[in-house]
């Protein structure tokens, strides 16, 4: 029974509390086979041995059970992408509140405001495919639909690589800023917006790995 469940970790991917999540029901189903059998009069060998058979093999189990896997990262990497572009959306021009063009001087050149509008259409596409994501999570989690299985991989697609694209384009605005504005690595909105920027990247980061490994 032991060495099944080892083997079903090693083959499972995916967000690390619904694998070991799926593995505690496993070992509780495969205990209540165990028992069930040993009332019958076999021996524990046996009986364990019987239980794993009936269980299924790695083969049968691990396609269905990394669907699952897929679709709960889908979901973590969907929250955690609502929750980063809803607050960047909201408060992003925060960070650039006193800057010199807010406040009386030149504006700065037309392809910086490009890419600054950029940024926020990066994070608002962000924000509707987390909320589709979300949308799509309970659907797939109750149907085997090789069509809901695909819009999960793209969904999941797309989250990800919205993500690559707003740090591309965020440390792309924030360093041409520094290059327009002097003041700006003294700012303090600047700063803590950096800081607390860069730890929500590193906070989705971890969710879109989780995702990748299940799909992969």
């Amino acid at each position: 029974m032991e060495d099944r469940l080892r083997e079903l970790a090693d083959r499972l991917r995916g967000p690390a509390r619904l694998k070991a999540d799926l593995l505690t029901e496993a070992r509780h189903g495969l205990l209540d086979a165990v028992e069930a059998y040993r009332a019958d009069g076999l021996t524990a060998a046996e009986a364990e041995r019987r239980a794993v058979a009936e269980f299924g093999s790695p083969a049968q189990l691990v396609p269905g059970w990394q669907a699952e896997l897929a679709v709960g990262a889908l979901r973590g990497l969907s929250l955690r992408v609502l929750t980063m572009a809803s607050v960047l959306v909201a408060a992003g021009d925060l960070t650039w509140r006193g800057s010199s063009w807010s406040v009386n001087g030149p504006h700065p050149p037309a392809r910086y405001q490009l890419l600054s509008s950029s940024v926020n259409v990066i994070w608002l596409l962000a924000l509707a495919l987390a909320a589709a994501g979300l949308l799509l999570v309970p659907m797939a989690a109750r149907s085997a639909r090789p069509e809901l299985a695909a819009l999960v991989r793209l969904v999941g697609a797309g989250l990800t690589g919205s993500l690559l694209l707003g740090v591309l384009s965020g440390a792309g605005l924030f360093g041409w800023s520094v290059l327009l504005w002097d003041a700006a690595v003294t700012w303090p909105p600047m700063i803590i917006g950096a800081v607390l920027a860069s730890a929500g990247y590193l906070w989705v980061a971890g969710a879109a790995r989780n995702w990748l490994l299940a799909v992969r």
